[in-house]
């Protein structure tokens, strides 16, 4: 009986742990192969985040770029500095200043997607914020495709062998069990 017991009681940690060797491999694994899109959106939170897609968009992959969360300070001028960004591509930037979290960058391309009548989208973040930022813009855009394209910051190189990133890893992969169980409102979540 007390040997049912200790396996009953180690199932949550057991599933967890097999929870987080998935969102891990989900998480680092190569992306899909990029497709063309309706639209690019780049969650802020680091230069390369921008870099790329203000990359993508030059090289064509969509029409459109939303560079979702910036300081209210920063216009396109700014963040084209961070890559020669040609000065061209302006006209076809939004920037968004309101989103402060996850959940706030989701409600705001939301608004971006269903102003031009999008139906996909690249999404351009983190690798490690990848899974979450998907669950969030899946609830407020079920109807539109997404193609992930995870960046990886210099500073987790290689990844598999710095504590920051499996630090990293671990809270994010909480953050997203909160998002996906429907919690991370109560939680006020990043």
């Amino acid at each position: 009986m007390k040997r049912r017991l200790a396996w009953v009681a180690a199932l949550p940690i057991v599933a967890l742990a097999l929870g987080f060797a998935w969102f891990v491999a989900s998480a680092t694994g190569a992306p899909d192969t990029l497709a063309h899109a309706d639209g690019i959106v780049v969650l802020t939170g680091g230069a390369d985040r921008v870099r790329t897609g203000l990359r993508l968009l030059a090289e064509g992959w969509a029409p459109r770029l939303l560079v979702s969360g910036v300081g209210r300070a920063a216009d396109y001028r700014t963040l084209a500095k961070l890559d020669h960004a040609r000065p061209g591509l302006s006209s076809r930037v939004t920037l968004d200043h309101q989103a402060r979290n996850t959940a706030g960058n989701a409600r705001e391309t939301a608004a971006w997607v269903k102003a031009n009548d999008f139906k996909s989208l690249i999404v351009v973040t983190a690798f490690y914020h990848e899974p979450r930022a998907l669950a969030e813009f899946s609830r407020a855009m079920p109807h539109i495709r997404f193609h992930p394209y995870p960046v990886h910051p210099p500073f987790l190189h290689p990844w598999w062998h710095a504590r920051a990133a499996w630090r990293l890893l671990a809270v994010e992969y909480v953050k997203y069990l909160a998002v996906v169980s429907g919690i991370a409102p109560l939680l006020r979540l990043d």
